[in-house]
């Protein structure tokens, strides 16, 4: 998978989105539940990070962003 463009809820536009990391997407599983999130992207607008499937734009309730740190 690589970058692509797509529709950020957060943002309300058209968004550069990027696959997880492999330790973001422990930190999903974690807070999730989900077995698998190899289909979920993150947001790279400044200051977004919001996260969505590649065919949900609002997969998580509430919105789910990546913290920074």
């Amino acid at each position: 998978m690589r970058d692509q463009k797509m529709y950020c809820y957060t943002c309300q536009s058209d968004e550069q989105h990027r696959p997880l990391m492999a330790d973001e997407k422990i930190r999903l599983k974690n807070r999730t539940g989900r077995k698998n999130v190899d289909d979920v992207f993150m947001c790279t607008a400044p200051n977004c990070r919001n996260l969505r499937t590649g065919f949900n734009k609002r997969p998580f309730d509430p919105v789910i962003r990546m913290p920074l740190d």
